[in-house]
């Protein structure tokens, strides 16, 4: 397919689809998990402890379907959920020991994606691709705050 100026979301749709496809099929020869699992112990492994609707607000999901992804997690111990000290109804997920080491799978297939991304890309077109989809989220993301303050 050919692609042009005004096809850019369509080559973004086919990038994140054909990526998902690669992660997936790694992350399957090891355990029965989807890229959405590996993302979710990517944020732990770097952020700690997390409350399951800061899970979902930094994986861009539904608190309902991150439950589900928690859920697995937690069956297959990679993962532990501890009720919150002050509301008892938050639910914070941690990495277990086993988690890391999963984790550490999970970051070498990420840095294998991220070398058939960048293949024969300079480091300057690599910050200039960069600067320009950040933009291009903060755009999206303003005219998604505008439109719901207007509704």
């Amino acid at each position: 397919m050919e692609y042009s100026v005004s096809s850019v979301l369509s080559l973004i749709s086919h990038i994140h689809a054909a990526s998902a496809d690669f992660t997936n099929k790694m992350l399957s020869e090891k355990a029965p998990f989807v890229s959405s699992h590996g993302f979710i112990l990517f944020q732990l492994a770097n952020s700690g402890s997390l409350s399951m609707g800061e899970i979902a607000r930094r994986i861009n999901r539904d608190k309902s379907t991150t439950t589900v992804l928690i859920r697995k997690l937690c069956d297959e111990g990679l993962v532990t959920s501890e009720s919150g000290t002050k509301d008892s109804r938050t639910k914070y997920i941690s990495l277990t020991e086993k988690g890391r080491e999963y984790n550490s799978f999970t970051s070498s297939i990420s840095r294998e994606l991220l070398s058939v991304c960048y293949k024969n890309f300079s480091e300057e077109e690599k910050q200039t691709l960069l600067s320009l989809l950040l933009k291009m989220s903060e755009n999206v993301d303003s005219a998604k705050k505008e439109r719901l303050t207007l509704v």
